[in-house]
């Protein structure tokens, strides 16, 4: 490791200027990575890079999953919780039984079983990739969370399938009962347990003397100890990272501090670009490892190629099927329930079914297939095979989906659902409902202080004319406290404003959430 340390940092200067470069001629960055690591493997000096499944279920995916969960809308996730719920769970299975059967019936060799152990691996798509690719490109806002929702739960669903598929494998049967039992564990564990883990680290964040610097050290160890946790508890590790971060985001204002969140903020974007770069950069630099183990399986690279573009064909179009099974499914169903959205479309459909991006959890699910099913040493039938498919299918599902993606968005031209008010609208509405709401505040509890503390009626006056621009001004001790208190007002009237109000786009009221703890930072320098 010490030897090839200069080899690894070269890599992350390498990362950055790849970035710089997608962003420069507009290229989803996973892609340019992919392709990067690709032909950095052939160079004959560079060693040959053993990805180790661990690495990246250990060390990789709690801390992306974790951040994912921390930045997404909760109010998105529950107003589209049915078509997240039914892509992350039902499409999930579909998939995994299509890819199946299509194994079982054109790959020599291959039974349900390990059909369905391929299918659990490739079934998930990447939300990295996809989010990557719609930064350069506009579209609605429910697009775009309902991508978010779907990557924060397909990864346990598939991980499920496929570690009840290994066992099938290694084992030769499958007993219903018991796998429904474990089933159930592996979701209800792992989301008490993250819940569980969440709401004690909340306690230790809120009773123990932290600060800054320790306040964000937690939270960076926090995923860690979700996912360990339920892991050894035999649940998934997955789910109990997504339900804790969806907790801990949700109660955020309550025990961490303003310049917590602040310093966090720049701490965990720095650690996910990096992490991010990494993982795409060595997915494709693993190549060299995968062909070998293929060569020495007897298997020709051109029928190999040909079960990887099989198996990519069965997903895209499996998913598009999906994506159109669940508008009808919409149409039906708003006969006899209320739908967020009784008129989809059929435009939209087109986007959700093209956004299957293949990455990270992938392969680390390839890669942690054992070399053995026994004590006794028998091969795992068809490993090898099993990774060189699915690096096929992330490769073509990147190039093809990926640079394909932005010219489709632009050529369906989805239409304006108007699912939240205009963004400036609702900036303008919030700033004029906060300013409002604060002088109220300010004139209800502490009407005797704007006579005798003039500096809080000269803010006051600003704030009824609008004229606010956050000026340098000396504050008093007690005019400090009112004005902290007129903040945790104003924190307080959002988040109520957040979850009362469904005109209002989330993201808009984080922001205005940012400026307020931006506000209170600037408190100790006044």
């Amino acid at each position: 490791m010490i030897e090839r340390f200069s080899f690894y940092l070269a890599l992350i200067v390498a990362i950055v200027l790849l970035i710089m470069l997608a962003k420069k001629i507009r290229v989803a960055y996973p892609i340019l990575l992919v392709i990067a690591g690709l032909l950095i493997s052939f160079i004959p000096a560079v060693p040959v890079i053993h990805i180790d499944h661990e690495l990246i279920f250990i060390i990789f995916l709690p801390p992306l999953l974790y951040e994912a969960a921390w930045v997404i809308s909760w109010k998105e996730l529950w107003r589209w919780r049915r078509i997240i719920g039914s892509f992350a769970f039902v499409v999930v299975f579909l998939t995994a039984l299509s890819v199946a059967v299509v194994a079982n019936a054109f790959i020599p060799g291959f039974s349900l079983a390990l059909g369905f152990l391929l299918g659990g691996i490739v079934s998930p798509p990447d939300a990295v990739s996809a989010g990557a690719i719609l930064k350069f490109v506009t579209v609605p806002k429910r697009m775009s969370s309902i991508l978010e929702g779907e990557s924060l739960l397909n990864d346990a669903s598939s991980l499920i399938i496929f570690r009840f598929a290994a066992i099938a494998v290694t084992t030769g049967q499958f007993v219903w009962y018991n796998a429904a039992l474990s089933f159930g564990w592996m979701v209800i564990g792992g989301v008490l347990i993250g819940l569980l883990i969440g709401y004690l680290f909340m306690k230790f964040h809120k009773r123990l003397p932290t600060d800054v610097y320790m306040d964000v050290i937690l939270t960076l160890v926090t995923p860690y100890v979700m996912y360990i946790v339920a892991e050894e508890a035999h649940s998934s590790g997955v789910l109990a990272v997504v339900s804790g971060g969806l907790y801990l985001s949700h109660k955020q204002h309550s025990f961490l501090r303003s310049s917590s969140r602040l310093r966090g903020v720049n701490v965990w974007e720095s650690l996910v670009f990096v992490l991010n770069g990494l993982v795409f950069m060595l997915i494709g630099l693993d190549l060299p490892e995968i062909t070998e183990g293929l060569k020495a399986e007897g298997i020709s690279f051109r029928d190999a190629i040909g079960y990887g573009l099989l198996v990519t064909g069965v997903l895209i179009a499996g998913r598009i099927l999906a994506a159109y099974g669940a508008v009808i499914t919409t149409l039906i169903a708003r006969n006899f329930i209320k739908v967020a959205d009784g008129n989809p479309g059929f435009k939209a459909p087109v986007l959700l079914g093209w956004t299957g991006m293949r990455g990270v959890v992938s392969l680390a699910a390839a890669l942690s297939i054992p070399t053995v099913t026994d004590e006794a040493g028998t091969p795992f039938p068809h490993r090898n095979l099993i990774l060189f498919i699915t690096f096929i299918v992330i490769l073509t599902t990147l190039l093809l989906q990926g640079l394909t993606l932005p010219y489709l968005i632009k050529k369906i031209k989805l239409p304006d659902y108007d699912d939240y008010l205009p963004e400036e609208q609702a900036n303008e509405l919030l700033k004029k409902e906060l300013s409002r709401h604060a002088l109220q505040y300010l004139n209800t509890h502490y009407a005797e202080h704007l006579n005798s503390h003039i500096l809080l009626k000269q803010m006051a006056e600003k704030w009824e004319s609008k004229l606010l621009d956050g000026a340098e001004i000396i504050l008093s001790e007690e005019s400090k406290a009112i004005y902290l208190d007129l903040l945790n007002q104003q924190r307080k009237w959002l988040l109520n404003k957040n979850d009362t109000n469904d005109d209002v786009d989330e993201d808009i009221i984080r922001r205005h959430l940012y400026q307020i703890d931006i506000e209170e930072e600037k408190l100790r320098f006044m």
